[in-house]
């Protein structure tokens, strides 16, 4: 069982490090703590998420104790890994907030029955700036700085804030605290968690293996799925909405889709990718809706989908929105269907507003009354 369950992981992940050496303890029958950490720095975990979910349920159904951190004290400083700027730092009431919603929906993939849930302030909210100080001399600047993104970010005389020298430090440090044996991730996540081996040897502990793995692309399918980018499938979002977003990727990516966040095994897979693009993205659409909601909600989903947009049609209940003199981005701010100016142009630039059932790009002429825009599955009617 253990040989094919590390074929199964093997197979996942894009690197394991160490490979031999969590091999042999799999083989040996270790039970293993797994971790996996979560800052929330948005309310909504996304279908990109189902990665790495998908394999600690893996983990689960072998035995293994997973570990679920949720980065309340680290999301206030910002995740570095990837950006070309300094994140903005987030109050304590803006993470308890985003933090609230986590629970739910790890409970669409995981036992949470057998989740040890965490928040890394329980730790180091309390470290004092002596256990800060000796934290930090367990590494060197030098180390830190190896980081791609730092060196990018120096090279082109980009700001790198004081404080995001700690992320690392922390991240690693939750590793100590929780005693983990291996630690997953994405593949931006690779320098913090095998900066973390680092810390816990540091620390007299033996260093986790880790493992990290694709990235999926957003419904763009260029850029890394991302609520910040506006091109995210959030995994508590409303049936119709997930349906919608997945029939809104390129054809190219639903191979990518179907291997890495569908839930089916590879029979199912080969089939569901023997169909035509049109069919097989309609297939993955309802199966991502089944996954999360089941299978009424996937039905119900597929049928307003149809409806709205194969037969062309628009419901009979809509909002009616009583328009002043205001151009599209306008419209959809203070319309509430996007929440901010560059929220609204993202949304426009990605194909995703229609005007009685035609898309419009920004240089479009502005909306008249009678108009029926049409964007994220809610219809306003402009008077």
């Amino acid at each position: 069982m253990s040989n094919d369950f590390f074929r199964r992981l093997r197979e996942r992940a894009v690197e394991v490090h160490v490979e031999d050496h969590l091999k042999s303890r799999l083989e040996r029958g270790d039970r293993l703590r797994v971790k996996l950490g979560l800052d929330p720095t948005a309310p909504d975990l996304h279908v990109g998420h189902l990665v790495v979910l998908d394999t600690l349920r893996m983990f689960q159904d072998e035995g293994h104790t997973v570990v679920v951190i949720i980065g309340d004290y680290t999301a206030m400083i910002g995740d570095p890994s990837g950006r070309s700027e300094t994140r903005p730092m987030l109050t304590e009431d803006q993470v308890e907030k985003n933090a609230e919603t986590y629970f739910k929906q790890l409970d669409l993939v995981l036992d949470r029955k057998k989740v040890e849930v965490r928040h890394n302030s329980e730790w180091l909210a309390s470290m004092s700036a002596a256990d800060i100080l000796r934290l930090l001399a367990k590494a060197t600047l030098q180390q830190v700085l190896q980081r791609e993104d730092f060196a990018e970010r120096i090279k082109s005389r980009a700001a790198v804030g004081a404080h995001e020298i700690l992320y690392p430090f922390n991240q690693a440090y939750d590793s100590v605290a929780v005693h983990a044996d291996v630690e997953i991730g994405g593949t931006d996540q690779l320098f913090n968690l095998l900066f973390g081996r680092e810390i816990q040897k540091a620390y007299g502990q033996e260093p986790q293996d880790v493992a990290v793995f694709p990235l999926l692309e957003g419904t763009d399918g260029v850029q890394k799925m991302s609520k910040s980018l506006g091109n995210y499938i959030g995994i508590n979002e409303a049936p119709e909405q997930i349906y919608g977003k997945t029939m809104s990727i390129p054809d190219g990516m639903i191979e990518r889709y179907v291997r890495l966040v569908s839930g089916l095994n590879p029979k199912q897979q080969a089939d569901l990718l023997g169909l035509g693009p049109r069919d097989a993205k309609a297939a993955l659409a309802r199966q991502l809706v089944k996954r999360l909601h089941g299978e009424e909600a996937a039905r119900r989903a597929e049928e307003d989908f149809n409806t709205k947009f194969r037969k062309r049609e628009i419901p009979d209940q809509r909002e009616q929105w009583v328009k002043g003199s205001a151009d599209l981005v306008t419209v959809l701010v203070d319309t509430g269907i996007a929440k901010s100016r560059n929220e609204a142009r993202r949304l426009v630039e990605q194909g995703g507003v229609r005007i009685n059932g035609e898309k419009v790009g920004l240089d479009s002429p502005e909306p008249a009354p009678g108009d029926v825009l049409s964007a994220r599955r809610r219809y306003i009617e402009l008077k």
